[in-house]
C-alpha cells in the first residue's frame, strides 16, 4: 500500500504555549478508503521535504482549517507548509489534491484572488460541474469567483453563486475541492474515485 502524506492543521493552546499539529481522524479514514496508506506530516517546512523525499508518496493532500494569514488566520507556518508542498508536487510532479484551505493555498500559489464570501459556512449546496448538478458540503468563508488568465488551473464546478467550487490543473496532476470528502456521513464514491485515479497516476508514471 503505498503512503499519501497529508497536512495538518496549527492548534493554539495558550494555556501550555503550544502550538499543536492535529488533524480530524476521518481523513486518515478517508485516505484509507481511497486504497493509500495515511501519513500526517508536521508543520516544519524541511523536515516535511525530507519525509516527502524519503518515502516517495503516491501524493500529498493539503487539508482544511486555519485560514491564510493575509485573511486573519494565525498559523504562518501552515502557510508555509503549504507552499512548500506545492512547491515539490510542481517540481517533481508528485500528485496533489487540497481541499477547503488546501484549495485555497493551490489558488493563492498560483496568482489567483480570494475574497471573503457570504453563506459558504455550516451548509449544504448544490454545484455544477458541465451538466451534472449534486449536493456537497460546504466549511470556508473565503474563496475564489474568477480564474486569473493564464494561471495554468481552469474550472471544474461552481456553486449557483459563481463561486468556485473545484479546479485542476492544466498540466500537472493537480485537483482541488471547496468541500471536505472527510465529512460526509459515508465517503462518497465521487470523491474517492477522484483520489485513486489521480494518485494512482504517481505509479502508472513511474513505470
Amino acid at each position: 500500500m503505498r503512503a499519501v502524506i497529508y497536512t495538518q492543521r496549527v492548534e493554539v493552546i495558550e494555556s501550555y504555549q503550544e502550538r499543536r499539529d492535529c488533524a480530524d481522524q476521518r481523513i486518515a479514514d478517508f485516505i484509507c478508503q481511497c486504497g493509500f496508506l495515511p501519513l500526517p506530516i508536521p508543520n516544519k517546512c524541511i523536515l516535511a521535504e525530507k519525509i516527502v523525499r524519503s518515502i516517495n508518496p503516491a501524493g500529498i493532500i493539503l487539508t482544511g482549517g486555519n485560514s491564510l494569514e493575509k485573511f486573519g488566520g494565525n498559523a504562518p507556518e501552515r502557510d508555509a507548509m503549504d507552499r512548500a508542498m506545492i512547491d515539490l508536487a510542481v517540481k517533481h510532479v508528485i500528485p496533489l489534491y487540497g481541499f477547503c484551505r488546501g484549495m485555497q493555498s493551490i489558488l493563492d500559489y498560483f496568482g489567483n484572488e480570494i475574497i471573503n464570501v457570504n453563506g459558504h459556512v455550516a451548509v449544504r449546496h448544490f454545484i455544477y460541474e458541465g451538466t451534472e448538478r449534486y449536493e456537497v458540503n460546504s466549511y470556508h468563508n473565503q474563496a475564489c469567483v474568477g480564474l486569473k488568465r493564464n494561471c495554468g488551473l481552469k474550472v471544474v464546478s461552481r456553486a449557483e453563486d459563481e463561486v468556485i467550487e473545484a479546479v485542476c490543473h492544466e498540466f500537472l496532476p493537480i485537483i482541488a475541492t471547496m468541500w471536505h470528502p472527510e465529512r460526509e456521513k459515508e465517503f462518497v464514491s465521487k470523491d474517492i474515485n477522484k483520489i485513486k485515479i489521480l494518485f494512482r497516476k504517481r505509479k502508472k508514471d513511474e513505470q
